[in-house]
């Protein structure tokens, strides 16, 4: 493990669980639920003022270990390339809160949890969750920590979608967002990606209806779900450069059904690793919050969504990503101009599809670093506008 401590990393790290919520949440599906068991991570220090804090919100298939190592692990966290001393979330400054979502299977108290009255899984006795459910159980986990506001709120994909939905839900809080690769609400080609992932784990007949914990599972009907979802995680032009029409293993076609392309070895592999370390029902749970994202609902537009917020965004978008792409980032940016807001958009040229966000760091990385040095000296000016 001598390469763990690399030169400008945070080295070793620890996860910590909370109960939050024991009188429970109110979720919109219109159940009450709890208590609520959140994992998270913290790396840096709280400043005496307590307004160095910055959230980072993971996207579908993350968790609360964004940087660092945790012992015995043979991979860093999933963003320790962007978070660290000296990093774009640079810890020698900032103190970066990572949480796991509620609905997850990383600790979090999701479909896979027990419950306590049974003493088995919830399974499909879990409610239904939200984007703005998962933000209110971050609310609370911030209040556990004594942390009034935000610096700043960032993430990708679904990260983005939490971090936008923290400006609607609670704007006195936040200060700035950062907002990356992400949408204000699915379309219908998204939610269509998301139902062929659900119908392949529900087709399995080892899903049993979501009740499956004493056994294997529903491998195959998830490792289909992931190829799928994969699949718009790339780009067309990066999937020919990475791939093209190179066979595995062999000189010629063999005319039959083997995997036999390097793209298809490619997605199988994907396929069989999720299975090894993803719940099935947590799939389920959070593709459908994903789907019910509307930022604008319960607004008469998307504008007036984001009237009350005064936080300053760095939207960052990627030219290839085409699951979540630059006009759907562009327009929250100009939803939030007509709102009178402040929204700087940056639209990053890649080959990377949808997955640019966590691979072209060294892209994003003057723009956070400068857009955070401008929030920080804007602090006073927001303190003194809202009175926190």
């Amino acid at each position: 493990m001598a390469t763990v401590h690399q030169e400008g990393g945070l080295g070793q790290v620890e996860s910590k669980d909370v109960v939050l919520c024991e009188k429970g949440l109110p979720l919109d599906c219109g159940a009450t639920f709890g208590p609520i068991t959140m994992t998270y991570e913290t790396y840096g220090a709280l400043n005496n003022r307590r307004d160095n804090a910055i959230l980072v919100c993971h996207a579908l298939s993350g968790g609360a270990h964004a940087a660092g190592w945790l012992p015995d692990q043979r991979k860093p966290g999933w963003w320790d390339i962007m978070i660290g001393p000296g990093k774009p979330f640079d810890t020698n400054k900032y103190f970066i809160i990572s949480s796991n979502c509620i609905g997850s299977c990383y600790g979090t108290t999701g479909p896979s949890s027990i419950d306590p009255a049974t003493g088995k899984p919830y399974a499909l006795s879990f409610p239904m969750v939200t984007v703005r459910d998962m933000v209110k159980a971050q609310r609370h986990l911030l209040d556990h920590l004594g942390i009034r506001s935000l610096l700043s709120v960032t993430g990708g994909s679904m990260g983005g979608m939490q971090a936008l939905q923290w400006a609607v839900s609670y704007p006195e809080r936040v200060r700035s967002v950062i907002p990356i690769a992400t949408t204000h609400r699915h379309s219908p080609q998204q939610i269509a990606f998301n139902e062929v992932a659900r119908q392949a784990i529900m087709s399995d007949p080892e899903w049993r209806q979501g009740n499956y914990y004493d056994s294997e599972g529903p491998r195959l009907g998830l490792a289909v779900a992931r190829m799928v979802g994969h699949i718009t995680y790339l780009s067309d032009k990066g999937m020919e450069l990475k791939f093209g029409r190179r066979l595995r293993g062999r000189e010629r076609i063999g005319f039959d059904f083997t995997t036999e392309f390097e793209v298809e070895s490619y997605l199988n592999y994907q396929g069989r690793s999720f299975v090894e370390r993803f719940d099935a029902n947590s799939l389920l749970y959070m593709t459908k919050a994903l789907d019910y994202f509307d930022l604008s609902q319960g607004y008469e537009t998307l504008t007036e969504a984001f009237r009350r917020s005064r936080a300053l965004y760095l939207i960052i978008a990627f030219s290839s990503d085409w699951l979540y792409p630059p006009e759907q980032n562009r327009e929250v940016a100009q939803a939030i101009r007509r709102a009178g807001g402040d929204a700087s958009y940056c639209e990053i040229r890649s080959d990377y599809g949808h997955d640019a966000f966590l691979l072209e760091h060294e892209a994003q990385d003057p723009y956070i670093r400068s857009f955070l040095q401008r929030v920080a000296e804007t602090t006073e000016e927001f303190d003194a506008g809202t009175g926190i």
